[in-house]
This record gives C-alpha cells, sequence and structure tokens, in this order.
C-alpha cells in the first residue's frame, strides 16, 4: 500500500443522469492539498457549499448513501468513493452542478476510468493510516448481518451474501490486495436488484434514472407480457423488456458469475471511504448493506478520533494506560495538590471513561481529615469523579485543553463506605447526555469491585479565559 498521500495532476468531467434522482450532472474532479481530504462540493448552491466524505455527514440511506449539510446533498456517493479508494487518492475536490453523481453503467469503472486519464501526483506528506490493533465488531440480529474489523497490515475484504432466494442463492468474494485487484476485479462490477423490488423501487420515488444500461436485474418472478409491457411504461425504459433465458433481465451478460456480490464489496469500499482515512485491517462482513457499513464505519471513525487524541497527548505508550499523569496534565488545568486522577486506564469517547487514583497518606487533606483516623474526603472523591468525567470531552471540542469543566448540579450523592490511605480508587464515568455546553454524568468509585461512592452530575463547559475574568 503506498505511504504518500495522493491526489491527481489534472480537472476532469463527467456528465449523466443520476440513478435514483434521474436528473442531470456534470461531476469534475480536481486535485485538493494535503490533509484535505475528499469533499464533495455543490457548485450549483449558493456559496459553492462543502460536504466532507465523512460518516458524520450521512443523512440517508435508501437503497444508496446520502450525505448532506443543511440543505446542500449529494445522493448516492459510493461508487464514486469507492473509486477514490480503490485509486488510493487521498485528497480530492469532487465538484457537482447537481444532486446525484452520474450513473455511469452503474459500476465504479467509469469514475476509475476518469480519475486514471487525470494522472496521479504523490504528495509530501504521509499518508494517515488506522492501524486496527483491536477487533471492531458489528451485529444486527434482526437481519443477521455481522461485520469484523481484524488487526492486519494491508487492507483486505471479504464478503458474504444470502438472499435466500433461489434466483441468486449465496455468494462470496474476497479483495485481498487493492492495487492489484480493485480496478479489473471489482470496479466493473455493476449495481443490481431483484424484478420483484423494481416496482416498488419505482413507487418510493427511486431509480427515476434507471435503466437497463446501468443496471442488472435478477428475474425473481414471473411476469406475464402484459405485465411487463405496464411495468416497462412505468419506468420510462425505452426499449422492449424480456425476462431472459438465463435468470437475468433481456439476457444481460453479467461480468463476473458472483457479479452482485462483487459489488457488494464495492459498495461497502466506498461506505466505509467515509471513516475519513485509509484503514489497514482484514474486513470480514456477512449480509451488508448501505446502513450496516455506516452504522460499522461510525464505530471504526470513532476509534480513529480516540486514537489521534490519545497520540495528541499520551507521548510515551504505555501498557494498560490510555493517559498517564503527564497527558492529564496536558488536558486537564487542575494541579497540585487537587489534581486527583493518576491515570485514564479505559476510554470509550462520548460514552465511558475510567481513571485511577492512588490514595496516598501524603494528601494534604489527610492533615486535617481526620487526625489520627485519615478519610478521604467525601468531596474530594466525587472531585475525582469529576475530573475523570471531563476526559469524555475531550472529543466535544476542537481544542479542550482550553476549556474548563464547573459543576452546576450534583444529585443523588451516595458514600458507602470510607476510603482511606492505601486504597486505589477506580473512578467509572459514563456519559448520561450531553447537549451543547452542558453534560449529564453519572460516576461511581470502587476500590477493588467494592462501590464506596457514587453520584450523578451535571457541568457546564466554559473558556477558561471567562473562568478566569468571572473568578
Amino acid at each position: 500500500m503506498l505511504e504518500l498521500q495522493r491526489t491527481i495532476v489534472n480537472p476532469v468531467s463527467m456528465s449523466g443522469i443520476g440513478l435514483h434522482t434521474g436528473t442531470s450532472c456534470t461531476m469534475t474532479f480536481k486535485p485538493a492539498p494535503i490533509n484535505h481530504g475528499i469533499r464533495f462540493v455543490r457548485t450549483d448552491l449558493g456559496g459553492n457549499p462543502e460536504i466532507p466524505a465523512i460518516c458524520d455527514y450521512v443523512v440517508d440511506i435508501s437503497r444508496g448513501t446520502t450525505l448532506g449539510i443543511g440543505e446542500a446533498k449529494v445522493y448516492t456517493v459510493e461508487h464514486v468513493l469507492a473509486a477514490v479508494v480503490g485509486l488510493q487518492i487521498d485528497n480530492l475536490i469532487i465538484e457537482l452542478d447537481g444532486i446525484e453523481p452520474p450513473i455511469g453503467d452503474g459500476s465504479a469503472l467509469p469514475y476509475v476510468e476518469k480519475l486514471i486519464e487525470a494522472e496521479f501526483e504523490q504528495q509530501d506528506a504521509p499518508k494517515d493510516y488506522l492501524i486496527i490493533d483491536e477487533t471492531v465488531m458489528y451485529h444486527n440480529e434482526d437481519n443477521q448481518i455481522d461485520i469484523v474489523a481484524l488487526p492486519l497490515d494491508t487492507y483486505r475484504i471479504t464478503v458474504m451474501v444470502d438472499y435466500q432466494n433461489p434466483a441468486l442463492g449465496s455468494q462470496h468474494t474476497g479483495m485481498f490486495d487493492l492495487e492489484k485487484e480493485f480496478v479489473s476485479e471489482f470496479a466493473p462490477a455493476r449495481t443490481f436488484c431483484f424484478l420483484s423490488e423494481v416496482e416498488e423501487l419505482a413507487n418510493s420515488g427511486l431509480i427515476k434514472g434507471g435503466d437497463l444500461d446501468n443496471a442488472v436485474v435478477i428475474v425473481d418472478k414471473k411476469y406475464s407480457e402484459n405485465e411487463l409491457e405496464n411495468l416497462t411504461e412505468k419506468l420510462q425504459i425505452g426499449q422492449k423488456v424480456t425476462l431472459g433465458e438465463n435468470g437475468i433481465l433481456n439476457n444481460k451478460e453479467l461480468r463476473f458469475r458472483n457479479e452482485p456480490v462483487r459489488h457488494k464489496l464495492l459498495d461497502m469500499i466506498g461506505d466505509l471511504a467515509l471513516i475519513g482515512v485509509p484503514i489497514k485491517a482484514q474486513i470480514l462482513a456477512a449480509r451488508p448493506g448501505h446502513k450496516a457499513n455506516v452504522e460499522f464505519a461510525k464505530l471504526v471513525r470513532k476509534l480513529y478520533q480516540q486514537k489521534k487524541l490519545v497520540r495528541k497527548y499520551q507521548h510515551i505508550k504505555k501498557e494498560g494506560v490510555i493517559f498517564d499523569v503527564n497527558a492529564i496534565q496536558r488536558i486537564l488545568p487542575h494541579r497540585y495538590p487537587f489534581l486527583l486522577v493518576d491515570k485514564i486506564i479505559h476510554l470509550e469517547l462520548d460514552k465511558k471513561v475510567i481513571g485511577v487514583k492512588s490514595v496516598s497518606v501524603n494528601e494534604p487533606f489527610f492533615q486535617g481529615h481526620f487526625p489520627g483516623q485519615p478519610i478521604m474526603p467525601g468531596v474530594m472523591i466525587i472531585e475525582s469523579m469529576a475530573q475523570t468525567g471531563g476526559i469524555l470531552l475531550l472529543n466535544a471540542f476542537p481544542n479542550p485543553e482550553e476549556k474548563l469543566v464547573v459543576f452546576m448540579q450534583i444529585s443523588n450523592a451516595k458514600f458507602r463506605k470510607p476510603v482511606v490511605p492505601g486504597d486505589q480508587l477506580y473512578l467509572e464515568v459514563e456519559m448520561v447526555s450531553r447537549k451543547s455546553k452542558v453534560v449529564l454524568m453519572n460516576a461511581k468509585a470502587f476500590v477493588n469491585e467494592t462501590l464506596v461512592a457514587e453520584a450523578e452530575f451535571m457541568a457546564g463547559i466554559v473558556d477558561r479565559e471567562v473562568a478566569k475574568t468571572d473568578s
């Protein structure tokens, strides 16, 4: 896999109609600078709004993946993004004068050919790979969908589909070398649907630009000549339609024996581009679809964001430690004698954090609380939990080190057992909700496995300069 970032040299354009909207669009690929990423630009809208190709901006997954910010949307981005990832392009501007990219022949090949025509340029910056070093799993029980990412020092995808339909049955495929296999083995795989779905899709306002030249229609239902004529008229297909003898409408030849599952893999490559960075992992997927792909991409992107933040603050990697005390001091403003968390051992951004506070007899509060019988004050335990909870807000603002977390309310505080010198507090804090600059958290403190304190608290996030002024 390439190690330096890549863009294109020359702008290139292509025009056509969108698969689902049926609207005309000219799409232009343009070079982009280092660390720009992939961004769609709607040139037909005022201000030329940009939409980064990131899963945070997915607004719809009805038979395709749609990105949007406010009124600006781009439908069916997965084939375009698959071409971009397949050619290992990191930085690209994709301008559109319409709402949906041209569908071409229903595969990613037309986009691949245009991008190859544009020529590639290596850029003077390393790729920002997300290296999967732990198993990431997604499971949907209702639809029996499983997607797993496993550690691997390259990018591989294996996909299995089972449509429980005799017209297609079970299929599987795998891509083991992006550079060698993508263009020839997967980019040409076209979108497909079952004949029984066509009328339903049309009634839902989809496939307005679909025809027999940009989709493979698998015959899974018998139609009379009259029914076929009515369907042809409804879909405004300008050619005669026959059921075919090979199981494909109009006897269209498949490009690969297992072209449908290859297209599913192609869709997945495009949807996983929404992680926002290239990845090194083994991806195993059973019965994937756009919704599951995007949900999985969100899981992996959160992992990427967490790793990026950890690298920012934790300069020395330590086994079993997310943030040591030096990293914590880069994040939190607290200092001796009021820094009450020593390390962070578990972190799920915006969800849960576990911190550790080793309680020493040298704590300054033991001098007066109480002489001869030292007990850690309950308010100090609350403060330890609150400081630990502040780590959860790392992903909430661009520069968390410029913010302060201040108490607004403490409720349901309970102190169940004294904490004394020699104890080690495990501080578990979970995010309940976050609205604008106000957060609700639920916290518990344990010594070994014994619950010693718990509380719910509301906190506000303010700028450090504001806090100084108010004080």
